[in-house]
């Protein structure tokens, strides 16, 4: 498992510190990444944050084991997890913390695709074009006679779960024969060394490498051709069904704890400022004071009722939210 482990000042000893547990989601760790430096370093050291990247499949599953006081989400809670936890007694409080929009990318030398309709990814993706669908030129006689490179989320990523509903029609169903990895750069470096290459993965991780990838553009049917993602697709709801809701998830039995609770909120008094910085989409005010309040009153479970949330719109998201 990959992940960080931040390091408190010198001086203060481990015994002395309080601790913060986080894994999951690799899509949302830049996010949390940048409001622990932060809470960090406003605690000068009594407080250290550990966090790791074990997908957000692998981090609900610590989760439930009360092994991780939060867990990061690419998608909301399935029904599976609420099981798991409801068995082992977990509780939990949802807290949606930005909106990412799924990026489909090829190699910059790619010269042939500015845009793909959903019908032709789900033709390269699906189960049954496993060893069948090999080259660019059967999902498009004009395209090249080359053999497709295909990276992507792994089994446990939250990302796999919804760009498989998204595309393929239901969550987990894909072809096997692809480099997956809950590891973003590494699919990120597969892209940018292979001409014929296509990936997918969060949007900060295209922007932050956005000289050496290619954005393609989706065409999801509804008449307006292909849409690149952006602040505006995403905020007018124009790029689906690739734009989806980020989460946190917080045990309620460690809300008691002082420093969770301390953190939780430095998180969402300083999200939308550090979401931007890490060039996701943040919300409104009202999101993050909503989830103070949640935090605060200890609301419990989900909005989305164990499902993915597909196409779901920002204004959406927050009606869930403000009625759970």
């Amino acid at each position: 498992m990959l992940g960080f482990i931040f390091l408190c000042s010198a001086g203060t000893t481990i015994s002395a510190r309080q601790l913060v547990k986080i894994d999951g989601s690799s899509t949302v760790f830049p996010i949390t990444e940048a409001v622990a430096e932060d809470f960090q370093i406003a605690k000068r050291g009594s407080v250290m944050v550990t966090a790791g990247i074990s997908g957000t499949g692998g981090g609900f599953r610590k989760f439930c084991r009360n092994e991780i006081d939060i867990v990061n989400a690419s998608r909301p809670i399935l029904s599976s997890e609420m099981e798991q936890c409801r068995n082992a007694g977990v509780q939990y409080i949802e807290m949606p913390i930005a909106f990412d929009a799924l990026t489909v990318v090829v190699n910059p030398g790619n010269d042939w695709v500015q845009s793909m309709t959903i019908t032709e990814l789900k033709k390269i993706w699906e189960p049954a074009a496993q060893e069948k669908i090999l080259k660019w030129n059967q999902i498009n006689p004009a395209w090249p006679n080359a053999r497709i490179k295909l990276f992507g989320a792994g089994a446990d990523s939250g990302t796999f779960d919804y760009f498989t509903e998204a595309v393929v029609g239901r969550a987990k169903s894909s072809r096997g024969d692809y480099t997956a990895s809950e590891d973003d750069n590494v699919l990120v470096q597969g892209v940018t060394s292979d001409l014929y290459a296509l990936g997918f993965f969060g949007f900060a991780y295209y922007v932050e490498n956005h000289k050496k990838l290619k954005a393609v553009a989706i065409d999801n049917g509804s008449g307006d051709g292909g849409i690149l993602p952006s602040v505006l697709t995403v905020r007018n709801g124009s790029y689906q069904p690739l734009s989806r809701p980020l989460f946190i998830y917080v045990n309620v039995k460690s809300v008691d704890k002082p420093e969770i609770r301390e953190f939780v909120g430095f998180y969402m008094q300083h999200a939308q400022q550090l979401v931007e910085e890490v060039r996701y989409f943040p919300l409104k005010k009202e999101f993050y004071d909503l989830n103070i309040k949640h935090l605060e009153n200890k609301t419990l479970g989900t909005a989305f009722g164990g499902e993915a949330g597909m196409g779901i719109s920002i204004e959406e998201l927050y009606k869930r939210a403000k009625v759970q």
